[in-house]
């Protein structure tokens, strides 16, 4: 089963190299993977996918939770959250194909960010599905490179889990 991991951890360097060990020490290939700074300077949110069975993935939040710089480790796959994925996909695109690929990239709500004589780069947000058919309608056309943020997500709602340790 599929599972998206949310963990608060201290904003310093080494942090990331302890938490993918920890997991990858337990077998786990972390599919998606995005950190970046929270509301506050000092704390750091990593959002990571793992596959795995729900007995095994709630054990490995519970290590995880025990590191000295995660502040805490939630399993957010059975909450009502929002997820995204960043992409930027260069496409060859020549002047007579550009009609086309820019009303592709309008459909998908992107953006075209860069134009080139013979290729145009596009950004795309949004779900999964929705980057992965964007992509598969850019094939055609030619793929010259795609790059992804891994899955963003947070919990719907006004509540918002906060530890004692948060606050300071």
């Amino acid at each position: 089963m599929r599972h998206v991991l949310s963990a608060l951890v201290h904003n310093q360097p080494g942090v990331l190299a302890t938490v993918s060990g920890m997991l990858a020490s337990r077998g786990f290939n972390i599919e998606s993977l995005a950190v970046g700074e929270t509301e506050r300077h000092n704390v750091s949110r990593m959002v990571f996918v793992v596959n795995g069975d729900d007995t095994v993935v709630d054990q490995v939040r519970k290590q995880l939770d025990k590191l000295v710089p995660v502040i805490r480790v939630d399993d957010i796959s059975a909450e009502d959250f929002v997820e995204r994925d960043l992409m930027l996909i260069k496409v060859q695109c020549p002047s007579d194909k550009r009609p086309e690929v820019f009303q592709l990239t309008e459909s998908f709500r992107g953006r075209v960010v860069d134009i080139q004589h013979a290729n145009v780069m596009i950004e795309i947000s949004g779900t999964e599905g929705k980057v992965e058919a964007f992509i598969e309608l850019m094939r055609p056309y030619g793929i010259l490179e795609l790059t992804r943020t891994g899955r963003i997500a947070l919990v719907r709602g006004d509540a918002r889990p906060q530890t004692a340790e948060e606050g300071t």
